[in-house]
């Protein structure tokens, strides 16, 4: 088999924005779960309880969209969550929609991790700067105007 030509490598392994984001991503995580570990929660956890709490009762199919998550990927992360007494599925006539809410304990499991979440937050503010987080702004804020055109 031929090989690619170097230069493409190169181009590749320097300019690739999917890999940047994909490390950028993996060390702003491991922020926010070394910090929630001690209440055995992870930051992709905390976010569905977030949105869980602000829609009051929560379809799955509202979650994976304001979360931009796959049905499966919501499943495996509500269950322990439900497990642990945080999220409880509310009898619907479709038993297959199964929305849930939070508990009395996952709003004090919330409350509980602020200040952990506070703490990654600083941390993941200080990597990214003020500069990063603006521009951070700026891509979401496309991305939320693009997904309410399509």
């Amino acid at each position: 088999m031929d090989k690619p030509p170097t230069n493409s490598i190169d181009t590749i392994s320097r300019t690739c924005i999917a890999v940047r984001l994909r490390l950028l991503n993996r060390v702003v995580t491991n922020f926010y779960d070394d910090a929630l570990r001690p209440l055995r929660l992870k930051v992709s956890q905390l976010n569905i309880l977030i949105v869980t709490a602000r829609l009051g009762l929560a379809r799955p199919a509202q979650v994976c969209e304001i979360l931009q998550l796959d049905a499966s990927t919501l499943s495996r992360n509500v269950k322990p969550l439900q497990a642990h007494g945080w999220l409880e599925v509310v009898p619907d006539e479709d038993a297959r929609a199964q929305p849930f809410r939070l508990t009395p304990q996952g709003k004090r499991l919330i409350e509980k991790a602020v200040p952990a979440w506070e703490e990654a937050q600083r941390q993941a503010g200080e990597l990214l700067g003020e500069e990063g987080i603006t521009l951070l702004d700026k891509a979401a804020k496309k991305l939320r105007q693009a997904r309410a055109e399509g």
